[in-house]
């Protein structure tokens, strides 16, 4: 792998946002330094780094820090260029604004107020409930795929991951979690056909096998921590 520059992330194993953004370097050829982050005891480093949020993940290239993985996944699209450098973005400005839209969608719809819900409920019932919600997220998701893949692998339209692939399948780590800790099914080929299709495509991408936390991350954090620690950093509207 290559680079231009000296890239550290700073992140947690679990946190869908890091994955998303060392996904996007993987795709990009980018070689980097991962440094895994304490968010109960937070280090020097990322405090200084993000001292608005202090929070991960955090993309430090060259010595300067970029926060917030939507801002850090179009700084690698767009510092990144060329011939040598695979588009994350699709090349077409409405293309772009749809991938954008949908990745909005899916950050403000489906990890905070639907599946988290999963994770906190205390009883069946409350979990069914939080499901039904979550399902009912996710619906649109479907039609959005035959929109955006154009009959393709991918939401980018292609044979390769782009843009609204990484929104979406960096949370697909936690749903797999969530499936065996609780027996739901977020995404399902009963329900959603193509996009349930469309995960197991991703999970086996080079770039999703080279990030995926390893299957002792979920057994070792406890679930009154909640996400490892992900919990804490989240906006006071999703507690």
């Amino acid at each position: 792998m290559g680079g231009q520059g000296d890239v550290t992330v700073l992140g947690t194993v679990v946190s869908p946002f890091a994955l998303r953004v060392r996904m996007a370097l993987y795709l990009k050829g980018v070689s980097y330094e991962y440094l895994e982050q304490n968010v109960f005891d937070k280090g020097e480093l990322l405090v200084a780094s993000n001292p608005v949020h202090k929070k991960v993940p955090v993309l430090i290239h060259g010595g300067k820090p970029v926060c917030e993985s939507v801002a850090i996944v179009q700084y690698v699209d767009e510092f990144w260029t060329g011939a040598e450098f695979p588009s994350i973005l699709p090349a077409d400005p409405y293309d772009r604004a749809v991938a954008r839209f949908w990745a909005a969608y899916v950050d403000d719809k489906l990890l905070f107020p639907a599946w988290i819900g999963i994770l906190r409920a205390a009883t069946e019932e409350e979990r069914d409930e939080k499901l039904a919600a979550t399902l009912a997220v996710v619906a649109p998701m479907e039609e959005a795929f035959a929109a955006c893949s154009d009959g393709k692998a991918f939401f980018s339209g292609g044979d390769s991951v782009g843009y609204l692939d990484l929104a979406l399948g960096c949370q697909l780590f936690w749903l797999e979690a969530l499936r065996s800790m609780f027996g739901v099914k977020v995404i399902d080929a009963g329900r959603t056909p193509r996009l349930a299709a469309w995960a197991d495509r991703f999970l086996e991408t080079k770039a999703a096998k080279a990030v995926a936390p390893p299957p002792t991350a979920w057994r070792s954090t406890p679930v009154s921590c909640e996400l490892s620690g992900l919990l804490p950093q989240l906006p006071n509207k999703y507690l």
